[in-house]
Parts: structure tokens; sequence; C-alpha cells
């Protein structure tokens, strides 16, 4: 996989695909957490005296072009942040399209109207990937939170690209989630919590092995309780995935630790307000539900996070979102935020609950990408990266110019 350094950008069209879905409230970006990301890449581009034409998704239109999901805010945010012209396309491809591009200069920025106004984006249609590769000399994938869709913008247009290369945000996730697989520094311990055990297999079943000591939290840990006999109340379980926890629970054989909590916030109900009180792992009352990890197991994952070298962490402890049930999802933040070792977040809510703690820099890595560094960290290849990785386009693939 090339490097964007490699690459000679000076007076070429620069096709950035990018992860700028950001979350908006009546208009506003509430969250710019993911163009940031992207920012060196665009203006090393600019810096080269390339024309940066960057391109991405945004929620989930209906099959067409829907006004509450435009890209204007993020052009709006870019002409700020890069402090230089930024134009909003028309659409993402067509006449109109090619013409705004072809009266831009160096040093100025063209963002397309949100791919996903087209099927076509979502279900790799060749045709599609050949109108987008038509805008551009160079392709630069920088959105490793769209990484492992096999996407028009993400897999099919590369193919059409003898320069083509990873930009600083996608090659930074790379090195780092790579790191944890290859070479992570011992004792190597992973957080894992949120709601599903099958959400997180992959994951569990690629680092045995690797690390030392799983901690596991969130509505997940309930399925291994189960598994180990003991009693959740009404917490969620997932039935059909009890045999599978009882035979990753035995990995302690192989010289890793699972660790599951050992007390915990129990409610009446998931919702603020509701009643609640902290009980032992081994006296869960049967009309109550898990809504948190207890102040035991609170300080036990704490112990383990602060005596390691390397931890990730993905999948919050509880409800969070209600404050009342966020105390071992904070806790859990302040470790990781007061740990010496390299410590990674991902997943959208892990990151998220980061962000409510005000510790996103306290932290060595913070994926931009849920879906795609779980399926990474699963050991899958990612349609991305892989497009990528060919050396020059298919047979008769290159785009008359």
């Amino acid at each position: 996989m090339r490097l964007i350094e490699e690459l000679e950008l000076a007076a070429k069209r620069v096709f950035i695909r990018a992860d700028l879905n950001v979350p908006l409230a009546a208009g506003r970006i509430t969250d710019a957490t993911r163009i940031d990301a992207t920012l060196p890449t665009i203006r090393y581009v600019l810096e080269l005296g390339g024309l940066p034409i960057v391109a991405s998704h945004l929620g989930r239109p209906k099959g067409g072009p829907t006004p509450e999901l435009s890209l204007r805010p993020v052009a709006d945010y870019l002409r700020q942040a890069l402090d230089a012209p930024v134009e909003l396309a028309p659409n993402c491809v067509g006449e109109a399209v090619e013409r705004l591009i072809a009266r831009q200069r160096p040093g100025q920025v063209v963002v397309l109207e949100n791919l996903r106004f087209h099927p076509e984006e979502e279900k790799n249609d060749p045709v599609f990937a050949e109108r987008l590769a038509r805008l551009a000399d160079v392709y630069v994938d920088d959105a490793f939170g769209a990484a492992h869709r096999a996407h028009a913008s993400t897999a099919g247009m590369a193919r059409f690209f003898r320069s083509k290369a990873a930009g600083f945000l996608l090659r930074r996730e790379v090195e780092i989630l790579q790191h944890l697989l290859v070479a992570p520094a011992k004792p190597f311990v992973a957080v894992l919590g949120g709601a599903k055990v099958s959400d997180k297999i992959g994951v569990l079943e690629n680092l045995l092995g690797r690390v030392q000591v799983f901690c596991i939290g969130g509505a997940m840990a309930y399925t291994f309780l189960r598994a180990q006999g003991k009693p959740v109340g009404r917490s969620r379980v997932e039935a059909d995935k009890i045999d599978l926890a009882a035979a990753l629970a035995r990995a302690a054989a192989r010289g890793v630790r699972v660790l599951l909590p050992v007390d915990h916030l129990a409610a009446d109900r998931a919702e603020a307000g509701a009643t609640t009180r902290v009980v032992g792992a081994d006296d869960f009352p049967a009309d109550l539900l898990g809504v948190d990890i207890g102040p035991e197991t609170i300080d036990l994952f704490a112990k383990e996070i602060a005596a390691a070298r390397t931890v990730l962490w993905n999948g919050p402890m509880g409800i969070f979102e209600v404050d009342a049930f966020s105390r071992g999802t904070m806790a859990i933040a302040r470790a990781l935020a007061d740990s010496s070792g390299t410590t990674v977040v991902g997943g959208g809510d892990s990151v998220a609950a980061l962000a409510r703690a005000g510790l996103q820099g306290a932290v060595t890595h913070v994926s931009t990408g849920g879906g795609a560094s779980l399926e990474f960290l699963e050991g899958r290849r990612l349609p991305g990266l892989a497009a990528l990785e060919d050396a020059a386009p298919a047979e008769h693939a290159e785009v008359p110019r």
C-alpha cells in the first residue's frame, strides 16, 4: 500500500475519499472530530500544489438527494478550517461537476455532494465508479471509517488509477491497529463491552494468544456470566451464544485471564429515574437488570489497565448515556487516560464516552472507524485497503482523460 508522500501531486486533481460522516443537529455540526482528522491530508495536497476533490457520505439517504443530509455544513466548516476557497459541487458526478472542477486552480478545494445520494455508491456500481474516477488524476483514500465497505468510492473506483495511496489518517489507523496485532508491548489488556457477544466474537477469537487479559463488561458480560451458571436477573443474554461464551472463557487454559464483573449496578428499568442498587455477581435479584459494572469491578478493571503496557478499549461498560448508569464507563475512560502505556480506543460508543469525559487527547489513539476497526482487529481484509494494494489498474480500466 503506497503512501501519499510517494505520489506526484503538483498540478494534479486529487480525489480524497474522506469520512466526513459527522453528526448534525438543525443543520449544524455537533462533533467535527472526523473532519479535523482528515485535515492534514487535505492541507498536504494544497501545500504541494494539487487540487483536492473531497468526497464522503453523510448519513443514510433513502435512495436519492435528501436536503438535510447535504454536505454543505461540511464544506462551510472546511472553508474556515483550511482558510482556503472551498466550493460545494451540486452533485458528485456528471457534467456540471466536471465543469466546476475544470474551473478550479491549485489552492482551491472542491467538496462533492453526498455520495450516497446515488444508490450506485453502496452497490459498488462499476459505471458509477468510473464516473467518479473521471474527476481526478490521483486517488487518495483517507476514510478508514468506511474501509470495511466495498463501495464505489472506497473500492470500485481505485482500479482506475495508477497513482493511488493512503492518506495520513488511514496510514495512522493501520499502523496503530496493526501494531496491536503484531507487536504489542506486554501485558496487553483488552477491555471489551457493548451490547452483544456476537459483535465481538471475531475480535475475541483473533486476540486470543495476543492479549494477556480480557476485561469484559457491558451487556455482553451477562451472556458470559450465564454460561458460568451465574444469576443475571432480567439482564440481556444472547441465548444462542452461551455455548460460545463458555468456550471463549475457557481461553484461560491458554494463559489468557478472562475477567468478568464481580458486582453490578442493577436497576428496575433501563432508563433515567430508575431505582438502582449494587449487587454481587452471585446475588443478582431475579426482577432487576444490569445497567453498569459495580464499584468492585471498576477497581478490578482499573488495576489491570494501570499495570498494562498496551490497552485496547472497545465498548461501554453499561448504559452510559444515562448519567446514573455511566460511572463504570467513565471510570474506564479515566483509567486509560491515566495509563502510562499505549492506549487505543475504538468503537463509536467508546469514542463518544471518551469525548463525554473530555479525555480524547489523553489516550494514544482514538480510532475514527467503528466497524472498520473491529473488522481489522478480527483479521479481516478490508476492501478499502485491498483496493490500494494493486500496483496498477486492471487491464483496459484506465479512464480517458
